[in-house]
């Protein structure tokens, strides 16, 4: 993988919204990849049968919490089983509309989230994580 360009993964049911965070992303210059699954089912399929393929699997996730299927909690309790074989780091960002301080604190019980966004996030807060996490590829 080039050392700054990320295989970003979209979790989330909003169209638009992927669409408006795909566009985003795409103009940082930092995807190497976008992933995107509309529910935490459909992205854990696709992890799992990918696990052996470091570079098919994601840098960093945008994971929405509310979502039909599989919803992001469900997703992480699967993705937690899954990360020791993944084989390298993989950044998850929670995003969600919500406001309420339950789903903040158990974001950060986890152990795997790295932060809670609230959702619309703006230009300048992708740019400035991709920034980041593209950097710590060096």
């Amino acid at each position: 993988m080039t050392h700054d360009r990320l295989n970003v993964c979209l979790i989330d049911d909003d169209k638009i919204y992927q669409f408006t965070a795909k566009k985003i992303i795409e103009s940082t210059g930092h995807a190497q990849r976008i992933l995107a699954f509309t529910n935490g089912k459909d992205a854990l399929t696709y992890m799992q049968s990918h696990v052996n393929e470091s570079e098919s699997m994601p840098d960093v996730i945008f994971l929405d919490i509310h979502m039909p299927v599989m919803n992001g909690w469900q997703f992480l309790e699967g993705y937690t089983s899954l990360a020791p074989r993944i084989g390298k780091p993989v950044t998850i960002f929670m995003v969600s509309s919500s406001l309420d301080d339950v789903d903040i604190n158990r974001s950060k019980s986890t152990g795997v989230v790295s932060d809670y966004i609230v959702k619309p996030i703006a230009r300048d807060n992708f740019v400035s994580l991709l920034d980041t996490l593209a950097k710590g590829q060096n």
